[in-house]
C-alpha cells in the first residue's frame, strides 16, 4: 500500500490530472443519479480547499511583492496589466465575432418563445470601482471581495515598507516583513499538500458535470460549442504567438501553466484556481511584486474566454431570429462587451451575467440565453481555462518588459 502511495506523490501531476480528466469523463457518462450523489462532495473539497487558500496567497504574496520593490515600480506595473487585459479581452471578442459569423452557428434553428429566463443583474462599473476600497477588512475577506483584498494588502504592504524606511519604526516594519514572508512561504507548503488531492477532485467534478448534462443536452447546441471552442483555440495560439514574439520559451511557458489551465478547465472557477496560478508564475520565476498583483486582479477582471462566449452568443442568437448585425451593433458588442467582463466574478455562471448584459443592450432575445444556459458548463470550461492562461500570459510579458526596462536603467 505505502508503494502505491508513493508511486502516486512522485508521479507528475499533469499526468496524474490529465488522468483524473479522462477517467472522469468515462465515469460520468456511466454512472446514475445515487452514485453522483457518492461522488460530488469529493469536487466540492477541492474546490473549497482552494478557496481556503486563496485569502492568504494574495494577502501575503503582496505584502511580500511590495517590500520587494518601490512604489514607482508597482505604478508602472499596474498601469501595464491594466492595459494588457483590457487590449485583450477586446481583441477576444473581435476574434470570436470573426469566426462566429464565418461559422454561422444557429443557421437554422428556431426559438421556443415559451422558454423564459430572467437576465441577471450586472453590477455596473461604478460598484465595481467603490468595491475596491471594501467598507470594513473583516467583510472583504469574508467575502472574498478580491479586489477589496488587494487593495487591502497594497495598504499595508506599503505602510509596511513605510515602517521599515524608517528609523523610529525599522525594527517593527522588519518583524512584520518577516512575518509575513513567513506565511507567504507557509501558505505554499499548505497549497503542495493540496495539490496531491487535486486529481481526485478533478475526478470528480468532471464525473458529476458529464453525468449532469450528457450528450443530449448539448445535441442541438453542438455547433455553438464547437465554434466557440475554435474560437478559444485561436485565442490561445495569440498567447502563444505573443510569447514567442517577445523571444521568451514557449515550452517552458506551455509546461508551467499546464496544471492551472486543466484545473481551470474542470473547476470552471478562475479564482478559485488562483493558488496553482501563482505557483506557476513562481516556478517561472517571475517576480513576485508582479504576479502577486497581475494574477488575482486578473481573475477578477481579465475574462477573455467569457469574451469570446459573448461575441459567439451574440452571433447564435442574431441568426436564430433571422437578425444581421450592423456595423454599430458589432462595434458595441466590442464595447459593451468588453465593459461588461469588467467586475465579473470569476466563478461558474458568470459568463451568463455578461451575455445578458450585452443581449439587454442590443435587444435580443433573453428565450436565447435560456438555450444557451443549457451548455453553461460546457462552455464555461474551455472560457475559464482561457481566463488563467491569459492572465498568466500577460504577467510573464509585463514581467520580460520590467526586466528590461532595469536592464535599460
Amino acid at each position: 500500500m505505502s508503494s502505491i502511495i508513493r508511486k502516486y506523490i512522485t508521479t507528475s501531476l499533469v499526468v496524474k490530472v490529465t488522468m483524473a480528466l479522462i477517467l472522469g469523463l468515462i465515469t460520468g457518462l456511466l454512472i446514475n443519479d445515487p452514485i453522483i450523489s457518492i461522488i460530488e462532495p469529493f469536487g466540492e473539497l477541492l474546490i473549497r480547499l482552494l478557496m481556503f487558500l486563496i485569502l492568504p496567497l494574495i494577502f501575503f504574496s503582496l505584502i511580500v511583492g511590495i517590500n520587494q520593490t518601490n512604489i514607482r515600480h508597482i505604478g508602472r506595473m499596474g498601469s501595464k496589466v491594466f492595459l494588457y487585459y483590457l487590449f485583450t479581452s477586446a481583441l477576444a471578442i473581435i476574434i470570436g465575432l470573426i469566426i462566429a459569423s464565418l461559422l454561422s452557428p444557429g443557421d437554422g434553428m428556431t426559438l421556443d418563445l415559451s422558454e423564459s429566463y430572467e437576465a441577471p443583474s450586472h453590477p455596473g462599473i461604478a460598484a465595481v470601482l467603490l468595491n475596491i476600497v471594501p467598507r470594513n477588512i473583516v467583510t472583504a475577506f469574508s467575502e472574498l471581495n478580491l479586489l477589496g483584498i488587494i487593495f487591502t494588502a497594497i495598504v499595508f504592504g506599503l505602510a509596511i515598507s513605510a515602517l521599515r524606511d524608517s528609523k523610529e519604526h525599522q525594527a517593527s516594519g522588519d518583524l512584520l516583513y518577516r512575518i509575513a514572508d513567513g506565511l507567504n512561504e507557509a501558505s505554499f507548503k499548505v497549497m503542495h499538500v493540496i495539490l496531491q488531492y487535486l486529481p481526485v477532485g478533478i475526478f470528480a467534478i468532471i464525473a458529476t458535470t458529464t453525468a449532469s448534462q450528457g450528450f443530449d443536452t448539448i445535441g442541438s447546441l453542438a455547433e455553438v460549442v464547437l465554434v466557440l471552442y475554435l474560437a478559444l483555440a485561436v485565442q490561445f495560439g495569440f498567447y502563444l504567438l505573443l510569447i514567442k514574439s517577445r523571444g521568451l520559451s514557449v515550452k517552458q511557458f506551455s509546461k508551467a501553466i499546464r496544471t492551472p489551465m486543466l484545473t481551470a478547465f474542470a473547476t470552471q472557477s478562475s479564482a478559485g484556481t488562483l493558488p496553482l496560478s501563482m505557483e506557476a508564475a513562481k516556478k517561472l520565476k517571475l517576480n513576485k511584486s508582479l504576479y502577486s498583483f497581475s494574477l488575482p486582479f486578473g481573475a477578477t477582471l481579465n475574462m477573455d474566454g467569457a469574451a469570446i462566449r459573448i461575441a459567439v452568443s451574440v452571433v447564435f442568437a442574431a441568426n436564430v431570429i433571422g437578425q444581421s448585425l450592423s456595423m454599430g451593433q458589432l462595434f458595441t458588442v466590442v464595447l459593451v462587451g468588453t465593459l461588461a467582463s469588467i467586475g465579473t466574478a470569476g466563478v461558474p455562471g458568470a459568463g451568463i451575467v455578461m451575455i445578458s448584459t450585452v443581449f439587454l443592450q442590443l435587444g435580443l432575445p433573453m428565450e436565447a440565453v435560456a438555450l444557451l444556459v443549457a451548455i453553461d458548463a460546457l462552455v464555461g470550461m474551455g472560457c475559464t481555462a482561457i481566463n488563467v492562461v491569459g492572465d498568466l500570459t500577460g504577467t510573464v510579458l509585463i514581467n520580460e518588459t520590467e526586466t528590461q526596462d532595469k536592464q535599460a536603467a
